[in-house]
């Protein structure tokens, strides 16, 4: 049986970036759907206009940095309106550390955070199977297309207030660093 984990989430500090890339590099290194450059999206971002410093966040286990989150400013557009919301992009665990709540505890504090900012959705590609249990719904539902082919399952959104995506529709614009490598 695997010890309880007394986890601390926290905000993200630059002493803790090249930890940080290095969990993602091995939290996605047996992933069925990665790139390689999870951890370079995510230095990209921070000096991106994109990155908001209290949305990066991080889980420490027994002073370990063991999990990352990072949301990130997009917007909604249909037409001559745009709404703003967020990405989640990546949510990163060290592999011993998978399966036991982690990655669930960072989303909550993510979207927590998130709410006290003011901000109202977000949205994901992301597995069909794991994001639906904190809120996630196919995109679609909402009236809001991703830019780029990926299955309608994985295309997701949240609304972090009732009924916050009620009037948006569109498609979501992501900043260009998310399309470089």
């Amino acid at each position: 049986m695997p010890e309880k984990l007394s986890l601390i989430i926290r905000k993200e500090k630059p002493a803790d970036y090249e930890a940080v890339e290095s969990l993602i590099q091995q939290a996605f290194a047996l992933a069925e759907h990665r790139d390689g450059n999870e951890h370079r999206l995510v230095k990209n971002l921070r000096n991106s206009n994109a990155f908001l410093p209290k949305l990066s966040m991080i889980a420490e286990h027994n002073e370990r940095i063991v999990g990352h989150i990072l949301l990130t400013k997009v917007q909604i557009k249909n037409g001559d309106e745009a709404f703003d919301s967020l990405a989640l992009a990546p949510v990163s665990v060290l592999p011993e550390f998978q399966n036991r709540g982690v990655g669930g505890k960072l989303i909550e504090a993510a979207h927590h955070q998130a709410k006290t900012m003011g901000f109202t959705s977000v949205v994901i590609l992301g597995h069909e199977g794991y994001y639906p249990k904190f809120g996630y719904k196919p995109a679609h539902t909402f009236g809001i297309s991703f830019p780029f082919e990926a299955p309608p399952k994985n295309c997701m959104a949240i609304e972090l207030a009732p009924n916050s995506l009620a009037n948006v529709s569109g498609e979501i614009i992501y900043p260009d660093i998310f399309f470089e490598n």
